[in-house]
């Protein structure tokens, strides 16, 4: 522990940026995800790349289970050639995939008439039909891979494959769709969610800085009406040094101004200057002392979060007495909570207002402490025996 703690000068911390939301490995949900827009180059060679290695598993599954289960049953046939046709037939589809979910991006449903989102559907599938079952066709011509007893004819093996694929076709067409839109729809999710992210975190800090701004002149107007009193009592030199002492006091806020968080050592460097402004202001009637252990000095903490409730126990505690009194700042970690207490020996408050109305400061600092730790954080008012006051404050200890 350290009662007077020396603290070094604070360092500038940028202020934290969140993160995009994820990617799912499929095309920019900045780029292509919004309906009517197409796939850029570098999203369709990825497309490219997923949809050729999906095409190829499937191949290589049913070469490997065709080829093998005929040579179990006891089947003659070129089983090389046979391994080939059944692995690269798939090829055409493995072409037609960026395509397909390229035309699914354009035409989602619910943005147009079903004619004119089945329409282009239909004009596709029957293409990439047609496309494959030729492929497969002229595979089987070139390489007679079920060992056919004379020569192949294209179109008859077309016809076939035709009829005999359609309904696989329209199954691997439908299914390509589905996953397209679920894949669209999961990248959309994680955009409105980042987007939401971020326009939260922008209400909260244009909040803070509201906050921030109104404590700011809050606490400007009571020291000038102290230095304007000063004057009056015709205690020159007093005004003075506590006009000086304002002006630093003024330069380090304006310094730390864009954070809403700094370390703990920055904080009770603002509530050292600002008491040496009240200490000349009360002569030797303010005594105050600081118990800040010295592994809790990079703890970050609301910024002017003690002012307020300093000014505070000095407006309604130390200056109704004549002789004077006591402030004492304390703070200390438990559970993973960072707690700091400002007790001034002044009056108890007044009997049935036990939870008073605060005023524009410690208003403030609740607000605040909402704002940046939600339910988390706590702020309580409190006698103490046997004299005085106490504000207690706590929320999550985390450092920079």
């Amino acid at each position: 522990m350290s009662s007077e703690t020396h603290i070094v000068a604070a360092m500038d911390y940028p202020p934290r940026e969140r993160a995009d939301a994820a990617g799912y490995g499929w095309p920019s949900v900045q780029d292509s995800s919004r309906p009517g827009t197409s796939l850029s180059g570098y999203d369709r060679r990825q497309v490219g790349l997923r949809a050729g290695l999906i095409w190829l598993s499937i191949g290589m599954l049913d070469a490997s289970d065709t080829v093998f289960s005929m040579r179990a049953m006891g089947h003659h046939h070129a089983w090389v050639a046979l391994f080939v046709t059944l692995l690269i037939s798939w090829l055409p589809w493995a072409l037609a995939t960026p395509l397909i979910l390229d035309l699914g991006r354009k035409r989602p449903p619910g943005l147009t008439s079903v004619l004119a989102w089945l329409l282009p559907h239909l004009g596709a599938f029957a293409v990439t039909t047609v496309v494959a079952s030729a492929w497969i066709a002229a595979l089987e011509v070139l390489l007679n891979p079920w060992l056919q007893p004379g020569p192949s004819r294209f179109l008859p093996l077309l016809f076939d494959r035709l009829s005999g694929r359609f309904v696989s076709f329209l199954i691997f067409y439908v299914s390509t769709v589905a996953i397209g839109y679920v894949l669209d729809s999961r990248e959309r999710l994680g955009l409105q969610k980042s987007e939401n992210a971020r326009v939260n975190e922008l209400l909260t800090r244009a909040q803070l800085d509201a906050l921030r701004r109104q404590i700011e002149p809050h606490f400007l107007f009571n020291t000038l009406n102290s230095i304007a009193a000063l004057v009056r009592e015709e205690r020159s030199d007093a005004a003075v040094e506590m006009l000086v002492g304002l002006g630093d006091f003024l330069r380090r806020v304006v310094e730390g101004s864009a954070r809403h968080e700094v370390a703990l050592r920055e904080e009770m460097e603002f509530l050292r200057e600002y008491l040496y402004i009240q200490q000349v202001r009360f002569a030797g009637r303010l005594r105050w002392s600081v118990d800040v252990p010295d592994e809790l000095l990079a703890a970050q903490v609301p910024s002017l979060l003690l002012q307020p409730v300093v000014e505070n126990s000095i407006k309604h505690g130390i200056a109704k007495q004549t002789q004077g009194g006591q402030i004492r700042i304390v703070a200390l970690r438990t559970d993973g909570m960072l707690t700091i207490t400002v007790y001034n020996d002044g009056p108890r408050l007044a009997p049935g207002n036990e939870t008073p109305q605060a005023g524009i400061g410690l208003s403030n600092i609740r607000m605040r402490l909402h704002s940046l730790y939600g339910n988390k954080s706590s702020m309580v008012i409190r006698d103490q025996t046997p004299g005085g006051v106490e504000v207690s404050i706590s929320f999550p200890f985390r450092e920079n």
